[in-house]
Order: C-alpha cells, then structure tokens, then sequence
C-alpha cells in the first residue's frame, strides 16, 4: 500500500499536552509487514515528565532536530521505552542522540527485533525505581507481541500501544485499509485489538485477563494509544468496552 494512507493527526512531530506533564507527538506513517503486505501505520509516541524532572519517552517516533529542541525545554530525556515486541524501530536513533538515556524494552525484542537494538532493561510487571514511582505497570504476554501498558499514576492516564486500537474511518483514506481496520474490529467507535491480535492471546489468555483486571482495578480515568484517536474521558468504561474480548462484562 502506498504511504499517506491516512490524514495525518496535524501538527507532526509537535508537542501535545494531554495530561498534567503528560505529552503526545504524532508522527509520519511507518510501514509494518502483514501477511507478506507492508501496511502503513501512523506513529505516535507519548512524553511524561517525571517528579524531578526527567523525560520517559514511550514508542520513539522518527526523531528530528525540532523535535529534540521542544523536548529539551521540557527536562533531560533519560527513559526510552519500547513497549512491544514491534514499536521499536526508532528506539537505537534515540539513544545514539542521547546516550545518558536508559533504554527498556518488552520481553522478546531483543530476539524479535529486525534492526540492531540495545536494551540497558527488560520490562516486567514492576516498574523500576529510576522511574520515581511514577507508574504503575502490566505485562502482556502473547505470541503475536508482547506488550507492557502503563498508568501514570498522578494523572490516571493509562499508556497502550498495540492492544486497543482506535482507527478513525473518516481519516483512512485508502478504501482498503479502511475496510480491513473495520472488519477486523480495529475502528472508532468500537476500537480493540484486531481479531487476529485476539486470537493470538489464545494461549496466554489467563495473564492476559489478570492483566486487564488489574487495569480496570486502577480505573483509568483517560487512555492514550498508539494508533487513532485517544480516549481523554470515560477511561474506564472504554477499556471495559474494548477488553470485553477477554474479560466477560459481569467480571470487569
């Protein structure tokens, strides 16, 4: 498929406040491989200042000189996240511009990875000390992808990548990537994890399920994710809606 799939999410590459020192910068589509098809997906990456200061950046976008100027007003960057096993393309580039930052990453990259990647942790469900207490954390486990979610605790702002997917019809603009995002359950209003991502969770789905309960018990109370529109009310009650898949109503 061709790129400019989809209308970009304007400015790119510009800070955006969401939260209280909360931040997210859309960025240009990359093309990820599918079934042999390289399909085009929209970036997005999110800024979190921490209590003293310090920037935690998750999902690295492609990284410019602008970019890197608006984020040193904000305080030195030192976390760079890759929270899956496939949003890590751009992780190495940010840390060769700033190697005084730490890099993290979700269990099975190093592996998986199709482009050098140098990890200093791996994540878990804990989350480390450097991060000053400022999260809370879910590991979820699977074949397709691994993914660690994350909730900022002082804002109750919950950070996914991969696992719900929001993808506005209006902004798709190639006919057949709008149809594929609608029949595999990826688009808004209804936005979740693709049928095939579901499916993938199969023989995980008990950690899978622990780990959205655990979600839902910290009620959320706005959802950022990577692709499509954001959720900044009603956190709760749209994770609900898009985990009915795994975690039965009467039970969330």
């Amino acid at each position: 498929m061709k790129p400019n799939a989809y209308a970009p999410y304007d400015p790119l590459g510009t800070l955006k406040p969401f939260a209280d020192c909360v931040w997210i910068v859309d960025g240009p589509e990359i093309g990820m491989s599918f079934l042999g098809l390289t399909v085009p997906f929209p970036t997005r990456m999110t800024v979190v200042r921490l209590p003293g200061g310090a920037l935690w950046v998750h999902s690295p976008i492609a990284l410019s000189d602008r970019l890197a100027a608006s984020l040193a007003d904000l305080g030195p960057i030192r976390h760079l996240v890759a929270p899956n096993t496939l949003h890590y393309w751009y992780l190495q580039d940010w840390r060769d511009r700033f190697p005084e930052a730490r890099t993290y990453g979700a269990p099975g990259l190093a592996s998986r990875a199709r482009r050098p990647v140098v990890l200093d942790e791996t994540l878990g469900n804990a989350a480390p000390d450097a991060w000053e207490g400022a999260f809370d954390q879910f590991l979820v486990p699977g074949s397709l992808l691994t993914e660690v979610d994350f909730l900022h605790r002082a804002t109750r702002t919950l950070i996914i990548t991969d696992l719900i997917e929001n993808f506005e019809p209006q902004r798709v603009r190639n006919p057949v990537l709008r149809w594929l995002i609608r029949v595999t359950g990826a688009a808004e209003p209804d936005g979740k994890a693709p049928i095939d991502m579901q499916l993938s969770f199969f023989r995980h789905r008990r950690e899978v399920r622990k780990a959205v309960e655990r979600m839902l018990a910290r009620a959320p109370e706005r959802i950022i994710v990577s692709h499509g529109r954001c959720y900044e009310a009603n956190g709760a009650a749209e994770l609900r809606r898009a985990f009915r898949w795994i975690v039965p109503a009467e039970r969330a």
